[in-house]
């Protein structure tokens, strides 16, 4: 495996929200406690806590916030809300989302402080809203088959990952059931993303690594890096053969910053060819 290397070495409290935009071929991650949307040399102060982000085109992001969906054109600065989610709640905040290979967008919501069920998992689609699932505590994980078939998620605080089939248009077409259960190995999951194989790449927190599992659920290697709270994966580069990984200094004291000097930082490693794992694009959200 190819060395991993600081991608940014800005310190973000809660790195999170990474994708890897594919018209701009440009690499983006949030600090969603720092309210900034980075990307290499630039960031974007944000009016209110956002932490994930899908492409409509090349100049416009579809962006999570705690009060709903908004658009933010990457250019000028402007930003236009499109949907109200849970702005009346002044206890959640949003968390993991990305778009589905449909075009929609699925948003998740966590209390600020973590508190106990106050989480739902939302999908936008062409305009529309639903809530998808509610009663959880952390959510995390969205990522989705290659074909649009499946999707994933997570309640990082049950350490647990669900899986759901999706009907053509990307809705659940049935109820979500167990793909991995890591209470046992006391893993903590947080962002995922799927590979061009199907394979799922979970950040798992407090672990310092990206785990991959085959669609089965088995577990097939893992990318440790240089920092415990590893917090969201995503694949980039010309090839789609770059790991990329955010973490996050939330919650560490000055003992614990001292023992991980790069928490918060950004990772990328280029994943050998001959290992034949490669990412693919992020599907482009339907307004």
């Amino acid at each position: 495996m190819t060395e991993v290397r600081i991608h940014d070495d800005t310190n973000c409290l809660l790195g999170e929200g990474a994708f890897w935009h594919p018209e701009r071929a440009q690499f983006f991650w949030f600090d969603i406690l720092g309210r900034k949307l980075h990307t290499t040399g630039r960031h974007w102060e944000m009016d209110r806590i956002a932490s994930a982000a899908g492409w409509i085109d090349r100049d416009r992001l579809l962006i999570a916030t705690e009060t709903g969906l908004t658009v933010l054109n990457l250019e000028s600065g402007a930003t236009e809300d499109v949907a109200e989610i849970e702005a009346d709640n002044e206890v959640t905040r949003s968390n993991d989302g990305r778009a589905d290979p449909m075009g929609g967008f699925w948003y998740g919501t966590m209390g600020k402080h973590a508190e106990a069920d106050a989480g739902s998992i939302y999908r936008y689609y062409k305009g529309e809203v639903r809530t998808m699932w509610s009663g959880l505590s952390i959510t995390n994980a969205i990522c989705f088959a290659p074909d649009g078939r499946t999707a994933y998620h997570a309640c990082t605080a049950r350490r647990v990952i669900r899986t759901v089939d999706l009907d053509a248009d990307g809705w659940p077409a049935g109820e979500p059931r167990i793909f991995l259960d890591l209470n046992g190995e006391g893993l903590n999951p947080d962002g995922a993303v799927t590979d061009a194989d199907g394979n799922l790449w979970n950040a798992q927190w407090g672990s310092g690594r990206v785990a991959c599992y085959d669609p089965a659920g088995t577990f097939l290697r893992a990318v440790d890096f240089p920092a415990r709270q590893t917090s969201c994966p995503a694949f980039g580069g010309p090839d789609y053969r770059t790991l990329f990984c955010t973490s996050a200094a939330e919650g560490l004291g000055e003992a614990d910053l001292a023992d991980d000097p790069r928490a918060g930082q950004t990772f990328a490693v280029d994943l050998p060819a001959d290992l034949g794992i490669a990412g693919r694009p992020e599907p482009r959200v339907i307004l």
